[in-house]
């Protein structure tokens, strides 16, 4: 068994060393990354921080508005491009690669085959995107297997909604906006990816893309249209079948509740018939829909974002409680295996942003909880654990504490860390070391110990009520046990050292049938030292816990006859 841990990347700004970016620079001044520096030296180093699974963000050729017309490939109209080097999330070829990652443009696809290869060899499974909700505005596919027709190809245009359509239209009406489309012509006008089904777009629609059509008529009530199976699904199936045969592990699909979950339940099933290892991961924000997507759909994992990952940042930025905590996995206890834990993603504010924590130390409770308190899988995002804090004014991404999914540009600590290509950590501060360290610990024990990998998990809060040694606002406690293995682990989100008391209920004991003992020698597992601490029901467990961390004690108890 195996718990997952996924370092997500964004792939064309990891190999980037340019070190004189200039807001919306193009991409021979600022430079761009390439699948090529994900180099075995690489890949072992991702690895090398506990990880299981990569994410290689925006793989899949987008709209740009630089120009490859020399390789054959269409220019973009820069009005429904979103920066210079586009949204990742606008598709322009789902059967290709895009050309800025290449060292050689005409061998991209070759480079990405070598890509899963190495990724493979380093031990490590391979996550690609799955955009399924919308296309970019000049979507076609100059790569798809032969006898594949396009999507749109065969549309009646003069049909607002038409099951056997992929796209939904204005007919008669010209595509407007309140923003300049820079000589952009769209007749009939096609709905926008974000549900505009009118023939104008906004500034802050998502207008660089168009919705494609599963067989729902958002414009007639809604009606569902799925026997027979509508045009697009098996379009999309095939998309999914091609990227499955060239040895990916994993899709995160985007936007996935956007798309009817009749949908998945077929597309899943039949990928899975022929790939049965590969995982789906839906990125769904609506929790009345989670189990609908996991028991219908067919999704192995769903975000965790307005559960988790929204309380531990209100914990850590001291909105709520850390007692918090224990509410939200209560919400989703019967599918927690299923959820996905981060505190950061392409979409979400850098943690160490001033935007969101303004400090990469607060977020170290946060991961340990992150991270450990279930079997299900956990992300990080590139640089997180480095304390990348997102704050350059990029270009169209603008000054916002994310980095950068629009722009050609560099993640300074990133480059630093990378060093050219040698990884040697001379360029990083002895914090950034300390922090990926720190990471690098709190992940590699998801799979070294047994208890956090595949135990049982038992949260300690309801004992703990507020006390002169302990803050349920400040602080969560919990324990992990396999066997006669058992965590405790407490975290401190405040900003002082604190010793804390932590009572051991008496079911804890009754219930796994592990012996009270007054002295156990328990290793620390974050430092690697070893104490002699008190683990039983009629005196609390006192622990000296650091400011923004926390303790993972391990101890070894006989089981009870």
């Amino acid at each position: 068994m195996e718990k997952i841990v996924i370092y997500q990347v964004f792939t064309r700004l990891f190999g980037n060393d340019c070190r004189t970016c200039k807001p919306w620079g193009d991409k021979s001044t600022n430079g761009c990354g390439l699948m090529n520096d994900f180099t075995a030296r690489a890949l072992q180093q991702i690895k090398a921080l506990g990880t299981t699974h990569i994410w290689y963000t925006g793989l899949i050729e987008h709209a740009t508005q630089s120009d490859f017309t020399s390789f054959g490939i269409p220019m973009d109209n820069p009005g429904v491009v979103k920066g210079l080097a586009g949204s990742v999330y606008a598709i322009k070829d789902y059967y290709d690669i895009d050309p800025d990652l290449s060292s050689s443009v005409i061998a991209r696809m070759k480079e990405f085959e070598s890509l899963v290869k190495r990724t493979h060899k380093a031990d490590l499974k391979m996550i690609i995107d799955f955009v399924p909700n919308h296309v970019a505005r000049h979507y076609h596919s100059d790569a798809a297997p032969e006898g594949v027709i396009d999507l749109g190809a065969d549309d009646n245009q003069f049909h607002a909604f038409n099951p056997n359509n992929n796209f939904y239209y204005n007919p008669y009406e010209e595509l407007h906006a309140d923003f300049d489309l820079r000589g952009y012509h769209e007749y009939p006008a096609k709905a926008t990816g974000n549900d505009n089904f009118s023939s104008w777009a906004h500034q802050n629609d998502w207008y660089e893309t168009v919705k494609l059509n599963y067989g729902v008529d958002y414009m007639g009530g809604r009606a569902c249209h799925f026997d027979p199976i509508p045009d697009t699904w098996n379009k999309m199936l095939d998309i999914l079948l091609f990227w499955a045969g060239k040895g990916v592990d994993g899709f995160r699909c985007d936007m996935a509740e956007m798309v009817p979950v009749e949908f998945w339940h077929y597309a899943i099933g039949k990928v899975k018939e022929q790939y049965p290892d590969i995982i789906f991961i839906a990125e769904v924000y609506n929790p009345n829909e989670y189990r609908n997507y996991i028991h219908h759909g067919g999704f192995d994992y769903l975000y965790d974002k307005v559960g988790l990952y929204d309380t531990l940042r209100n914990v850590i930025c001291e909105y709520a409680g850390a007692n918090s905590i224990t509410e939200s996995w209560q919400k989703v206890d019967d599918i927690r295996q299923h959820m996905l834990n981060f505190l950061e993603n392409h979409d979400e504010q850098r943690l160490a942003s001033d935007f969101f924590a303004g400090n990469s130390l607060k977020g170290r409770p946060g991961i340990i909880v992150s991270a450990c308190m279930g079997t299900n899988p956990v992300m990080i995002y590139f640089g997180q654990e480095l304390g990348e804090r997102g704050m350059d004014a990029e270009g169209f991404s603008g000054r916002d504490g994310r980095t950068t999914i629009f722009d050609y540009w560099t993640v300074d600590k990133i480059r630093r860390w990378r060093n050219e290509g040698k990884f040697d950590g001379r360029k990083l501060t002895p914090d950034e070391v300390s922090l990926q360290e720190f990471y690098s610990r709190v992940l590699t024990l998801c799979n070294t110990e047994k208890a956090i990998r595949e135990g049982e998990f038992y949260d300690l809060m309801y004992a703990n009520p507020r006390s002169d040694s302990f803050s349920p606002n400040h602080h969560y406690a919990f324990l992990r046990r396999k066997d006669n293995e058992v965590i405790l682990i407490v975290v401190n989100f405040s900003n002082r050292d604190q010793k804390l008391s932590i009572n051991i209920p008496k079911h804890v004991f009754e219930y796994y049938g592990i012996p009270e003992c007054e002295f156990v020698k328990a290793e620390g597992l974050l430092t690697g030292a070893f104490f002699n601490i008190s683990f039983t029901s009629e005196h609390p467990t006192e622990l000296l816990v650091p400011a923004y961390s926390g303790r993972m004690m391990k101890m070894k108890l006989d089981k009870q006859d």
